[in-house]
């Protein structure tokens, strides 16, 4: 197994690479929530300081609930480490499309930021006239130390804007798969249908209001 401390240095070599060629400020950003039925789409953008790393971060995948929230105290409660968190609701979504909502939260996220990056370090794919220096790592995540950190504060940021919603609306089973195409999620979703968090342009969702439309 690779141990921790040279783990770190390899995820977070890109953002050194960058701050040795004049970038002071390195933002990595991700999101949570494309793949869900319901609920909003959450971005976060995150610039850690030179020099400062947190023990564990890596994607939010990978990670156990307590593990994922102890992660997100620990670069929440830090304000050396810079964090900015944006959202689009299902409504728009379902105007926009989940992939340009998605790049909305995310542009909104770096905006939200204290600071302005000299770039941004983005998980996936390039993005089609993005308002910043930025570079797109597939799987970014998995790779580099300062997404990973993002993907922390989007995921739990979601799930808990999810946790909420089920004390609203306990009968779909939010605060369990978070809005996430499950079977039981699906059987719900058929025999209350949708609630007003749905999001209308989604297959599963859409197929419910067209039976009773």
């Amino acid at each position: 197994m690779e141990d921790e401390s040279i783990r770190l240095r390899r995820i977070s070599a890109l953002e050194q690479s960058f701050r040795s060629n004049g970038y002071q400020y390195v933002a990595g950003v991700d999101e949570a929530g494309r793949g869900p039925l319901a609920g909003p789409v959450v971005a976060a953008a995150v610039i850690y300081p030179e020099g400062l790393l947190t023990e564990g971060v890596r994607d939010s995948k990978t990670l156990s609930p307590n593990k994922r929230n102890k992660l997100y105290q620990q670069i929440s409660e830090n304000n050396r480490i810079l964090k900015g968190i944006a959202s689009c609701s299902e409504k728009e979504i379902d105007s926009l499309n989940i992939l340009k909502a998605t790049h909305k939260a995310m542009t909104e996220a770096i905006l939200c930021l204290p600071v302005k990056p000299g770039i941004v370090l983005v998980d996936g794919l390039p993005i089609p006239d993005f308002p910043f220096e930025y570079k797109a790592i597939v799987k970014g995540d998995l790779h580099c130390f300062s997404i990973a950190a993002a993907s922390i504060i989007a995921k739990v940021t979601r799930d808990r804007i999810m946790e909420e919603y089920d004390n609203k609306w306990p009968q779909y089973g939010f605060a369990i798969h978070k809005g996430y195409p499950t079977s039981h999620h699906i059987k719900m979703l058929q025999e209350f249908g949708p609630c007003p968090i749905h999001r209308h342009s989604f297959g599963p969702v859409k197929k419910v209001l067209d039976k009773y439309s």
